[in-house]
C-alpha cells in the first residue's frame, strides 16, 4: 500500500504500517549513525536535555554531504547507511525515544525486531546509491547538533522534508519481516540448485 505520512505519527498509525508498505514522508527527519545514537542515549541516561524531538520525528540512518551556504545549509547527498551497525543498541534508543519510523539500509536484527513490536514501530527500507535523489526531497536543514564534536556524517541533521521516499516497510510492529522471509527463500532457491548440480 501506498502511504504520504506526515511526520509526527503516533503509536495507532505506526502499529498499522505493514511489510511491503511503501511511504512518502513529510515533515522532520533527523540523521543518527553511530557515535550519535551513543550520545544521545548517554544524555537521556544522565538526564540531559536532548534539543530535538526524536519522538516527532523519523529517524534517518544517514551520513550526509553537506557544504555551507550565506546563512545556511546545501545537501548534496544524503544516502543510508548500513543500519545493521546500529542494532546493537536501536533497541534502547526506540524504548528510550519513541521514534516511531526508522529509515536505513540492509535492514535490523532480533533485537531491533523486538523493540518495533514493544514501541510501536516501524523500519523502512531506503535504496542505497540514491543519496542525490534524497537530497533533493530535503527541503531545508533545520537544525544541526553536535557537528564540531562528531563531524559531518556522525552529526545529528534535522532536515524539513517533501515527500521523502519512497521507502519501503521491511520489518513492522506485528512481526512482519522481509528479510526473514527472503532468507527462507534463499535458503529454498540454493538447496534446489545444489540437488540440481548433484543430479549433473
Amino acid at each position: 500500500m501506498n502511504r504520504d505520512l506526515t511526520l509526527p505519527i503516533d503509536e495507532q498509525t505506526a502499529r498499522a504500517l505493514r511489510v511491503g508498505d511503501i511511504l512518502h514522508l513529510t515533515g522532520a527527519i533527523f540523521t543518527a549513525r553511530d557515535e550519535a545514537h551513543h550520545l544521545l542515549l548517554e544524555r537521556h541516561e544522565r538526564g540531559d536535555e536532548i534539543p530535538f524531538s526524536p519522538s516527532e520525528m523519523a529517524l534517518f540512518h544517514c551520513g550526509p554531504v553537506v557544504r555551507p551556504t550565506d546563512g545556511g545549509w546545501d545537501v548534496i547527498a544524503a544516502g543510508p547507511t548500513t543500519s545493521a551497525r546500529m542494532e546493537l543498541f536501536e533497541d534502547r534508543f526506540l524504548e528510550a525515544f519513541g521514534t516511531r519510523i526508522v529509515i536505513g539500509k540492509g535492514g535490523m536484527g532480533p533485537r531491533t525486531q523486538g523493540a518495533l513490536e514493544r514501541v510501536g514501530a516501524a523500519y523502512g527500507h531506503y535504496t542505497g546509491g540514491a543519496g542525490a535523489l534524497a537530497a533533493g526531497r530535503i527541503e531545508r536543514v533545520e537544525a544541526v547538533h553536535w557537528l564540531e564534536k562528531l563531524g559531518m556524517p556522525e552529526a545529528v541533521w534535522v532536515f524539513r522534508v517533501e515527500r521523502f521516499g519512497p521507502v519501503l516497510v521491511t520489518m513492522d510492529s506485528s512481526g512482519g519481516n522481509l528479510y526473514t522471509e527472503l532468507d527462507a527463500t534463499v535458503a529454498k532457491n540454493l538447496e534446489s540448485i545444489l540437488a540440481q548440480i548433484d543430479r549433473s
